[in-house]
């Protein structure tokens, strides 16, 4: 096993194009000033190269919750003749420092493409990123893309300029965070404090990863997006609107010129995050019945023209099980670990 520093991990990830966005070094930075600390790994295990970005979020008594966000990502080794059973050895490095991190359990997110999971993990009644989500392909030219998207959805993009919105880049997190406020009051969501917007700005945007998209009227902030990209990838993960104007559609004109963007920055896929889950049918036959949860963001989203996407699912290794077992008795009831490493 090698424990890598930042810059190395960053080097590693530039062999994964398609690594995903909570794997990179930049976001367990983000973490660490919100009570997380990032252990960032590489282990060769026979014909297999591993790493792993694990996050360790400290609990009483000098415990631990150890979590893997879209990991262990792993690749083909080249020229080797070593034929020991693959991922053994991985597995092995991360239960040596989950045990030397204390932690009380690990739990992983793998991303769509790791494969099968260890028989050591159970599956886990808990996820902490969304099941599902939708994804617009990025391939063509803009007049395809838009072609791919449901006819309503092109009206509201169209209706939006023709209303005077415009949009452009900014680097006012301060507005963007009011609008956050607004917006989760209004939809009656959590929403991160002003500092982890920042963060996350000041870390990704300098290197070309993140852009803020500010909707004006008349000069007036009405809307704004957040989005982010890692290799061919992007994502949007935060989005925030105003009280007014709001019939103007300034969420739809922002997510087309979020998809310029990221398509500019070479990414082929945009990541729309988090729609409920369910299957495709039962979506269809109840977005126009149902708003409560994500459900009324699927209705938005689902104009795009992505694909749905669900995730492998959510796997926990056990270290401790009586401490785990309250773990599962305090998540049912609504607990959480700290700021659940979410997005």
């Amino acid at each position: 096993m090698t424990l890598l520093t930042i810059d190395g991990w960053n080097d590693f990830l530039s062999n994964f194009p398609d690594a995903h966005l909570l794997q990179t070094g930049a976001w367990g930075e983000l973490k660490t000033g919100f009570g997380w600390k990032p252990v960032r790994m590489r282990v060769d295990s026979g014909d297999e190269t591993w790493g792993a970005q694990i996050l360790f979020h400290r609990l009483p008594l000098g415990l631990s919750f150890a979590y893997i966000p879209k990991g262990p990502l792993k690749a083909p080794k080249r020229n080797s003749a070593e034929s020991t059973k693959p991922g053994n050895q991985f597995w092995n490095e991360v239960d040596r420092m989950c045990r030397k991190q204390r932690a009380v359990f690990l739990k992983i997110e793998p991303d769509d493409h790791f494969g099968v999971i260890p028989e050591s993990f159970r599956t886990s009644p808990h996820h902490i990123q969304p099941r599902r989500t939708i994804t617009v392909d990025l391939y063509g030219e803009e007049d395809e893309i838009l072609a791919r998207m449901k006819q309503k959805t092109r009206y509201n993009i169209r209706l939006a300029t023709r209303k005077g919105v415009s949009v452009r880049s900014s680097m006012d997190i301060e507005i963007f965070y009011r609008l956050m406020q607004t917006t989760g009051e209004r939809d009656g969501f959590g929403i991160h404090n002003f500092r982890y917007y920042q963060k996350a700005y000041q870390l990704f945007n300098p290197t070309g990863n993140c852009e803020m998209l500010l909707a004006e009227f008349e000069g007036e902030p009405i809307a704004a997006l957040m989005i982010f990209r890692a290799g061919r990838r992007s994502w949007y993960l935060y989005g925030a609107s105003a009280a007014v104007h709001r019939e103007k559609m300034p969420a739809y004109l922002l997510q087309w010129e979020g998809m310029k963007w990221a398509r500019d920055q070479g990414c082929v896929e945009y990541d729309l995050w988090g729609i409920p889950d369910f299957d495709h049918e039962v979506l269809e036959a109840e977005f126009d019945q149902r708003s409560n949860g994500l459900w009324g963001v699927y209705r938005f989203k689902r104009g795009f023209g992505g694909t749905i996407q669900r995730s492998s699912g959510t796997f926990d290794r056990v270290y401790q099980p009586l401490l785990y077992l309250l773990y599962l008795r305090w998540v049912s009831r609504g607990g959480e670990l700290g700021d659940q490493a979410g997005l």
